[in-house]
């Protein structure tokens, strides 16, 4: 019986033993979240960047935030041709004015340096996912 047990477990360990020599595909996500430092910072990494970026300005105190933050992460990761940049409203208060932020959670999408959408507040997932898609090029702006 102990033979017959022994015997069953070479036969998957074989067959994995099998894998070593093959070529086996890994998908990499090239997409990147941004911790926004400073205001060079925000321009040599977002406004100078090639793909479009979603930025979300937050606070730690924000208890919206703690739930648009991590959902944001979560939506954006998929997508390789787009980038998301996270901005603590607390250590930037240039970009804060700059962008004239006056609540948060604040979300800008920014491509080739140009604002070309926004939302402020917590919205539901089918609104953040319509903004991502169309960042994304997934979808057309009318779509």
């Amino acid at each position: 019986m102990n033979n017959a047990i022994c015997q069953g477990l070479r036969s998957p360990v074989r067959r994995l033993a099998g894998l070593r020599n093959k070529l086996i595909s890994t998908s990499v996500v090239h997409n990147e979240t941004i911790l926004v430092k400073n205001y060079d910072d925000f321009v040599n990494k977002v406004m100078n960047n090639e793909k479009p970026v979603i930025v979300n300005f937050h606070a730690e105190w924000c208890e919206p935030c703690k739930i648009l933050t991590p959902k944001l992460k979560e939506l954006v990761e998929p997508f390789t041709s787009l980038d998301l940049a996270i901005v603590d409203v607390e250590d930037n208060a240039e970009l804060v004015h700059t962008f004239e932020v006056k609540a948060v959670p604040a979300v800008i999408a920014i491509r080739n340096s140009l604002i070309v959408d926004k939302f402020i507040g917590l919205v539901d997932t089918d609104m953040i996912n319509s903004l991502i898609e169309r960042m994304a090029g997934k979808r057309n702006n009318g779509a």
